[in-house]
């Protein structure tokens, strides 16, 4: 909400200046997003009346005016507005006035004629106007006078970002409230009489939908002055609030609204075909809003009609047909609460917002309903004259606004701070809240306007705004400090997270919720989970696996000219409702360049071999086995699922070649996905001697069908549990020349170390023989 500073202070003037003032409200919770001036810095501009004007003799376009700005003789001014004329009240800039953008005024000669000075426009001075030319004050305006002084130009404009709870700050009297509350300033609010009846005339109310209008008041008021003009102050504070004047009327229901912020409508009586009623839509209905936009109504929408037509949608706009235009002569004014939960949504059903929904959606004063009427019917007989009917009204049930309890001992444990419970009463009160005090509790009940405070918590947040954020002491925190045992055999999710950092990866961040075609295409999931009330469109279905993300992540980075990206994310997935099919994973991508861009190695692309090194140092001192697999997001031919302690942990490999083509990927990143579980999990470390005695290799070259795993041959060997035998490792793969169709070769580096004593020729010899039965039984044979 944007507002006056000025008008602010005319209601509560507290002893701080304006950023203290915006301070202050910030830290109360009513932040202070903007805090302007009304007008740029200028300076030497006074009221001043044009005596005379003549014709410049040497050109057509120039005019000669006398001007008296208060001094003992006139101004001779050139002046060229075409809207310069004697008896006009315009703004003078005199000799040595600074105008915005650093223009200085100086005595000077125009076409030969001397010029004392510059008659000003609006738009010279920095200021709105809707005039082509001088920008005309009132003929009344004093002469001499500053105009920064009498347009009250020094003013702030201050902009309010309010939480949805804190309808009641809405308003220039709510903000006031608050301000006197925080600076135990005096509150002098607008006077407001109830209006004297002149006319018997009333347009009868009946409410259909009790439960959605429990309260609703209006009264005819005849015979108006629709031409009257709506005075300049009341014009000066719509305006700075962000509200364009329209009309007499139009302003003044416009005004309340800002002043007490009781949204109010104004029909044309003459419209209205015999009494207002309030009901929810038929079908078939139809209304044109005053923004022109036709609307089709549905059964869930609560409406204001009379006996023939709907005449506006109740809470949010009237309608253009019952609408106050320059002939009319008599209005209806409303004045209403409706149940928030009716409004809300509806203005943006059909796109568009209004302050009235605005401020019913999130719950108005219920008990400001008749005062504000009263407001309203006295700004139009003050500033339209007529004759001023009785108050229609019909009240129902309104909300129960029920009692909270407040403990005294409760606000110091939560705030750390010991106020007597007199102090909290009197901050209390100070908000218009009504307080009783019994023992240690306060038990307070809130103001109609207040349907914020409904639990203990939300009056402790009060007494700590009223007290103040700033002067809560800070004190360290009281608390034994003891070191909290770890299991030796366990690890946190941050190693796993530096390991990866360690090796060139940068963590990110998602959404659980993902697109839909992110679960098809990635984990051929075609059943995902649904969100009910999703943030958007694309975000519609819970995530089963992480490799969506750090795709979609991958193309963020692409289109931002990155050519080498390493991600990495560690979080949930959702494969069902319940807690244990929510587990933990973690999940990598790799694209671009093994290495960074330098002149000391080749450019070549990271592969499958590179993240199975990241995989293996996850993993390290525990190894796994890597199986073939056939997995939606994966290569079928260069991916893998990964075993550990013979239960599958998760997979790795390239992206398949349909998603790269897809998702507009110039080649294939590799991935991998594994359960966080089984990498927290370690063995105990054992401390083993270092051997005194020389170790011993030996290399076996094994001929085997292409079909035989490496894993296998691998597994079977460690199944031999040889305690002589340190390590057996891969170091080659040959195929082609001197082989069967279907044969391969691979040769596999034997390491054999006793801890004792040194190995003997005989020993080494038995080992070897029983790795060779070994392979046999799988299907290797010794290569000849």
């Amino acid at each position: 909400m944007q507002f006056s500073e000025q008008w602010l202070r005319s209601w509560v003037n507290p002893a701080l200046n304006s950023d203290e003032l915006a301070h202050l409200l910030t830290m109360a919770g009513l932040e202070v997003e903007e805090n302007e001036a009304a007008a740029p810095a200028f300076s030497d501009v006074f009221v001043a009346e044009v005596l005379s004007v003549t014709k410049h003799p040497d050109a057509d376009r120039l005019n000669v005016c006398s001007v008296n700005v208060g001094e003992a003789e006139p101004l001779q001014i050139v002046c060229g507005a075409p809207n310069v004329a004697a008896g006009l009240t315009v703004p003078c800039a005199r000799i040595g006035a600074v105008l915005p953008g650093n223009f200085k005024i100086k005595k000077a000669k125009v076409r030969g004629i001397e010029s004392s000075g510059m008659l000003c426009s609006g738009d010279e001075m920095g200021i709105a106007s809707d005039i082509d030319g001088l920008y005309v004050l009132p003929s009344d305006a004093p002469v001499g006078m500053s105009i920064r002084e009498y347009l009250a130009l020094d003013d702030r404009l201050l902009t309010l970002k309010l939480t949805p709870n804190r309808t009641d700050c809405l308003s220039i009297r709510g903000i006031a409230r608050e301000v006197a509350a925080l600076t135990k300033s005096s509150l002098s609010p607008v006077v407001i009489e109830t209006a004297a009846m002149s006319t018997d005339a009333a347009i009868a109310v009946a409410l259909n939908a009790e439960a959605a209008c429990p309260r609703y008041a209006g009264r005819l008021i005849q015979g108006i002055n629709q031409a009257a003009t709506t005075p300049d102050w009341m014009k000066q504070r719509l305006e700075r609030s962000g509200i364009r004047s329209i009309s007499a009327i139009v302003d003044i229901t416009n005004y309340v609204l800002l002043e007490l912020g009781q949204p109010m409508h104004a029909f044309d009586a003459a419209k209205l075909s015999g009494g207002v009623q309030v009901r929810f839509a038929k079908a078939g209905e139809s209304i044109t809003l005053l923004n022109e936009k036709e609307l089709m109504l549905t059964d869930d929408l609560l409406v204001i009609a009379d006996d023939h037509e709907v005449l506006a949608l109740a809470g949010i706009m009237g309608g253009l047909a019952s609408s106050v235009t320059e002939s009319t002569q008599d209005i209806f004014l409303e004045s209403a609460f409706f149940a928030p939960e009716v409004i809300a949504g509806k203005a943006r059903r059909f796109g568009f917002s209004s302050d009235s929904s605005h401020r019913f959606e999130r719950g108005i004063d219920f008990g400001n309903v008749r005062e504000a009427l009263e407001r309203a019917t006295q700004l139009v007989v003050e500033i339209c004259g007529g004759q001023v009917g009785p108050v229609t009204e019909q009240l129902t049930t309104l909300p129960a606004r029920l009692p909270v309890a407040l403990r005294v001992s409760r606000v110091a444990k939560v705030l750390g701070i010991s106020l007597p419970a007199a102090e909290i009463m009197a901050m209390l009160q100070g908000l218009g809240l009504a307080c009783e005090l019994s023992a240690d509790v306060i038990t307070v009940t809130p103001p109609s306007y207040r349907f914020d405070i409904e639990i203990e918590e939300d009056l402790i947040e009060e007494v700590a705004r009223v007290f103040g954020y700033d002067n809560i002491p800070v004190s360290p925190s009281l608390a034994r400090m003891s070191m909290l045992p770890q299991a030796g055999d366990r690890r946190s999710k941050n190693v796993l997270k530096s390991i990866l950092a360690s090796r060139n990866y940068q963590e990110t961040i998602s959404y659980a919720f993902v697109e839909e075609k992110w679960e098809t295409d990635f984990a051929a999931n075609s059943a995902p989970i649904r969100l009910m009330n999703p943030i958007a469109s694309q975000m519609s279905v819970m995530r089963s696996t992480l490799i969506g993300g750090l795709v979609a992540g991958l193309q963020h980075n692409l289109n931002r000219k990155q050519d080498r990206v390493r991600l990495f994310e560690v979080a949930r997935v959702f494969q069902g409702v319940a807690a244990h099919q929510q587990p933990e994973r973690i999940a990598a991508l790799a694209w671009g360049h093994r290495f960074a861009e330098q002149w000391g190695v080749a450019k070549e692309r990271v592969d499958f071999y590179d993240i199975k090194a990241d995989v293996e140092a996850l993993l390290a001192p525990r190894v796994a086995q890597y199986r073939r697999v056939n997995h939606p997001a994966l290569h079928p031919g260069r991916s893998a699922e990964v075993v550990l302690d013979g239960e599958v942990i998760g997979v790795l490999g390239e992206v398949h070649p349909q998603w790269v083509q897809s998702y507009g990927l110039a080649f294939a990143p590799v991935v991998f996905e594994l359960s966080v579980a089984a990498l927290t999990q370690v063995a105990k470390l054992q401390a083993e001697p270092i051997a005194k005695f020389q170790i011993v290799r030996r290399d076996l070259a094994l001929l085997m069908d292409e079909s035989l795993a490496v894993g296998t041959l691998l597994l079977a060997f460690e199944s031999l549990k040889l305690p002589i035998i340190s390590s057996v490792e891969v170091f080659d793969v040959y195929r082609g020349k001197g082989l069967p169709d279907g044969k391969k070769s691979l040769a596999f580096k034997i390491m054999l170390q006793d801890t004792l004593k040194t190995l003997t020729d005989e020993e080494i010899d038995i080992a070897v023989a029983k790795l060779l039965q070994k392979a046999e039984e799988c299907g290797a044979i010794l290569r000849a």
